[in-house]
């Protein structure tokens, strides 16, 4: 039987089957491993005075991972460089943060070759290799360098930006064509899928036929594939010890309030500066709603060495002050901005607590905090998502409040109606919502896609 070989920027170790301490991408990866057996490769986190290749293996779980160390200029061009401050923010829809600087694209190639050197040891006739993100998009023609023919997949967690967008990045067009090197490419909504498609046809003169891109002598396929969360691990996990503890204190915290919850790694996508003044002109025109209801933010930092990160943080530190500094009472602060994160068992106490649920990046490719959120509910008495459009959940999670994260006027709006929403309704929007997160899961995502895969015929 063929084995799967997952590679992607960071490892998450393998945990016996103790899910509950694995974020939703770990979940599927470690599920496909376990079923089918394998090896997950990637970058341990840790740097090394010099790049050697030695691999770092452990086993557990009925599967392999292998983790390599990086040097420092590696981490700087490669990591922090290229992935944070050229492809993140471009992909964002962010030209206007995205720093286009020849040492991040060429640290980026080498670390792709270093990877596809130090991997390709590793894959054996038979398996199936899949790739995961950004960090990596020419990882696959590097092996097919390195005489690999195996079937070889790729999976973009992030939006794919527009055309004329990436039209901006001065390796357009070489990044592009890496990437028919894959078989099969997955995006979470048909908006990514089109958009990739749109460059690859209009400006490359690659040919569209169904589901399959030609380009010279490669074709591959294109999936629509959103990733899903492992809802019933994550519902249990609402029900145990640590998430009912967590309920009772933040309802002894909330002292009869409406809680509002937004939970985002602190990023300049996720919407926060305007989430914050939604949240204001909220307060500011419904005063009499003010000492009912609070907004609990919490944001761990990430990507600190990066500047336009420290930014956002200032900014949201600033824009916090100034709102509980004009609008808080002796006895009630209407926000509560927290910089930590916190165990997905302690969060789904936190959500199941909440009167609504806040989710309103400026871009994303899917957000799995929002589907989190809806299957932390109490069926009898369920919150209400409030869901920006421009999320890739948003295809499939129709029966939130969608709206338009740049307008404070729709955030306000949207906060009023789901403070009034009727039982009813709230209970019929979580059960249509509910069933899709059950029926889409990370299984079915994990399944959809190395079905796919799997479907490909082997080189001769």
């Amino acid at each position: 039987m063929s084995r799967l070989i997952v590679i992607s920027n960071r490892v998450s170790a393998a945990t016996g089957g103790k899910k509950g301490a694995q974020g939703g991408l770990a979940v599927a990866l470690s599920a496909a491993l376990s079923e089918m057996g394998g090896i997950w490769f990637g970058w341990s986190g840790e740097q090394t005075d010099e790049f050697t290749g030695q691999i770092t293996m452990q086993r557990e779980g009925g599967f392999t991972t292998a983790t390599v160390d990086l040097e420092e200029q590696d981490i700087e061009e490669y990591y922090n460089g290229y992935a944070n401050r050229t492809l993140w923010p471009l992909f964002h829809y962010r030209i206007d943060l995205a720093e286009y600087e020849r040492g991040y694209a060429g640290g980026y190639q080498r670390t792709n070759e270093r990877f596809a050197d130090t991997v390709r040891p590793l894959i054996e006739d038979d398996d199936a290799v899949w790739v995961q993100d950004y960090h990596m998009i020419p990882l696959g023609a590097e092996l097919r360098n390195r005489g690999v023919h195996n079937r070889i997949g790729f999976f973009l967690h992030t939006p794919w930006p527009p055309r004329r967008l990436l039209s901006t990045l001065p390796e357009a067009k070489d990044l592009v064509e890496t990437m028919f090197a894959y078989d099969v490419i997955g995006f979470h909504t048909e908006e990514w899928l089109q958009s990739f498609s749109d460059f690859a046809t209009l400006e490359m003169g690659a040919r569209a036929e169904g589901d399959f891109l030609h380009f010279r002598n490669r074709r591959v396929r294109m999936l629509v594939c959103p990733i899903g969360i492992d809802a019933e691990e994550f519902r249990t996990l609402s029900q145990g010890d640590t998430a009912r503890q967590t309920y009772e204190q933040m309802m002894r915290s909330a002292n009869g309030r409406s809680m509002i919850v937004g939970v985002d790694r602190l990023d300049y996508s996720k919407g926060l500066e305007e989430r914050f003044l939604g949240y204001e002109r909220f307060l500011l025109e419904h005063p009499e709603e003010r000492r009912g209801v609070f907004l609990l933010q919490i944001a761990p930092p990430s990507r600190a060495s990066v500047d336009s990160y420290q930014r956002i943080r200032a900014s949201l530190e600033k824009l916090s002050g100034h709102i509980n500094g004009a609008l808080a009472d002796l006895d009630w602060v209407p926000l509560r901005y927290v910089n930590e994160g916190y165990p997905r068992d302690v969060l789904a106490g936190v959500y199941r607590a909440s009167s609504i649920g806040l989710v309103t990046p400026l871009r994303d490719g899917m957000n799995l905090v929002a589907k989190e959120y809806i299957a932390a509910q109490d069926p009898e008495d369920p919150g209400v998502l409030i869901l920006s459009r421009f999320t890739g959940a948003a295809a499939q999670m129709t029966e939130a409040i969608l709206i338009n994260p740049h307008s404070a006027e729709e955030i306000s709006d949207a906060i009023g109606r789901a403070l009034k929403m009727p039982r009813e309704e709230r209970i019929r929007r979580w059960k249509a919502l509910m069933e899709g997160v059950q029926r889409e899961d990370v299984i079915w995502w994990r399944q959809r896609f190395t079905d796919a895969l799997f479907e490909v015929p082997l080189a001769a």
